[in-house]
This record gives C-alpha cells, structure tokens and sequence, in this order.
C-alpha cells in the first residue's frame, strides 16, 4: 500500500523508486501482486507515466489515511527509547507561512532532529480537507474553532488591516471605515478563501457590497496587484512587515477592527504521534516568541 500511494501520488514508478529508494522492478510486482489480488487495474499505463483508474481512485482515497497511520504507529514505537521521530505534515494558510515557515522550519532542525517536517501551504478549505482525510497530521489555520469539528486549538487572534499602493494616503489616514473600503476598487481572495469570507461578512452585516474587480488565489499574486495600484485589498499586517518596511505598500486599520482566530487543528478520529505533539508544542512556543519579538501583530490566547 505504501508503494501504490507513492506511485499514485507521483505518477510515475522512476519517481517513486526515488523516494522509496526500492528498485523499480520490486515496485512494479508490488502494484502487479495489489491489481492480482483486487482484480482490477489500478493504473493506466502510457507514455507519460502511471496514471490511476477509476479503482485506483477509489483506493488511494480510502487508504491514504491508512497508510499514514501505519506509519505514525511504527515511528512512535521507535521514539518510546529515544528522541521524538517519524515524518510530521503540517499545513500553513499562505498568510502565516510567510510569517512562520522558515523560522519554524529551523527551530524544528535544532530542536527535533529525527523529526522529518513536511510543509504543505495552502488555503484553509484545502487543509481541512486534507486533515479529515488523515492525509496531514497538524494545521495552523484560521476559525473560529468550535465551526472546525477537528481538535483544535485557539492560540490567538489575528486583525486585518486594508492594503494599498504606495501614494494611496493609507499610512497617513489612520482608521478607515467599512463604507470607504466598500467604494474602492478591491483585489481579494477568491469565495473558497477564509479571508474573503471573513471581510464579505463583515460587510454585509453593515448592509454594504464590496467591488471586487481582481481574484487571486496567489498571496504573492495578490500582494503585487496591490503594488502596481490595482486596487486595495485586506490581509493581516504581519504577513505584509516586508513590505511596509520597504515602502512597497501602505497599510491602515479598520473601524471597527475586524480580527479572526488562529488555531492549531488536528485530526479528531485519532491520537497525534508522538513527533507531532512535539511538533504541535513547538509551534505554540513559536507563535508566542515572535509576538514576543514585535513580528507578529496577534492578541494570544491568555
């Protein structure tokens, strides 16, 4: 199973032979002896590689989870006599992966070093998805929490502020209203986005529509639409320091300010390894030392 959802995942035997560091004839009998058994195809094979079936589907979405437990079950034996070990996915909105990624990812090198991080950035549907799947084992997404059905969390909460160009008159204008914000030309998320939820709403309860002429599913993207004066947006401030630093953008608050909840969530169906409750510590040690250090603008959980 472990080398069919290696394959599946890659679409390729070369590739998966590469990371399971296994010789491709061993894992070609592997998928031949699993299709024998099954008595179906599981992959369609072509020029461009190993392309999975309908059963094949089926399969890897039934016993991805599987897999991966399996796994946590043997690298927690492993770390009963020694240093927490084993393979840790954790998932980042691409709002806090700029903030903590990197810095993360060395503490995480110095602290846990039999521990293998896997980080995976995406938007909050998708890592909802991929945590009830048991396809990812820890999350740092945004609530609020009690709406997650997962083990979540809360660690802090995040305020947004309105973004613009440089020239735009943010950095000098102080609190900006919902109504003004609702007259501009905006550059957001798109709907499947946590944060374009999050500001919809809040305009809506003040009976307000925003003009939403550019949709960027792309933090990066989004952020340079900005620069080159397409329009205003809405991100957390922390994600931007960068930026304002180096006067590529202006930001101002909202008033009413309008925060979300931060929260480390985590499969409900089963226990985290050990390597992830390690992890997971880690990470609330993180998120403090760096409100602590003035880089992240959140108001922890006391």
């Amino acid at each position: 199973m472990r080398t069919f959802k290696a394959v599946a995942e890659l679409g390729s035997l070369s590739k998966a032979s590469d990371r399971l560091r296994i010789a491709q004839p061993a894992l070609s009998r592997h998928i031949k002896l699993l299709e024998h058994e099954l008595r179906t195809e599981l992959f369609i094979r072509n020029g461009r590689g190993m392309q999975l079936t309908s059963a094949g589907c089926m399969l890897l979405e039934r016993t991805a989870g599987l897999v991966r437990q399996m796994e946590q079950v043997r690298d927690d034996i492993q770390s009963f006599s020694a240093s927490p070990a084993g393979r840790v996915v954790l998932g980042l909105v691409p709002t806090v992966s700029t903030v903590l990624s990197a810095r993360f990812a060395r503490r995480v090198v110095n602290e846990l070093p039999d521990v293998a991080l896997c980080i995976v950035e995406s938007y909050g549907g998708h890592l909802l998805e991929w945590l009830n799947r048991g396809e990812m084992d820890l999350a740092l997404i945004y609530g609020p929490a009690v709406d997650l059905h997962l083990s979540a969390q809360p660690l802090g909460r995040d305020e947004v502020v309105v973004v613009g160009p440089p020239g735009s008159g943010l950095r000098e204008a102080g609190p900006v209203r919902l109504a003004w914000l609702a007259q501009q030309k905006l550059v957001l998320p798109s709907h499947s986005h946590g944060l374009r939820t999050l500001i919809e709403r809040a305009a809506a309860k003040r009976g307000l529509s925003l003009r939403v002429m550019l949709e960027a599913d792309s933090y990066r993207v989004l952020t340079s639409f900005v620069e080159e004066g397409l329009g205003f947006s809405v991100l957390p401030p922390s994600s931007i320091a960068a930026e304002l630093r180096a006067g590529r953008l202006e930001a101002a608050p909202l008033n009413p300010a309008v925060t979300r909840e931060l929260v480390l969530a985590a499969p409900v169906d089963r226990p985290s390894s050990v390597a992830a409750t390690a992890v997971a510590n880690l990470i609330v040690e993180e998120v403090r030392c760096l409100w602590q250090e003035g880089l992240w603008d959140i108001q922890l959980e006391t």
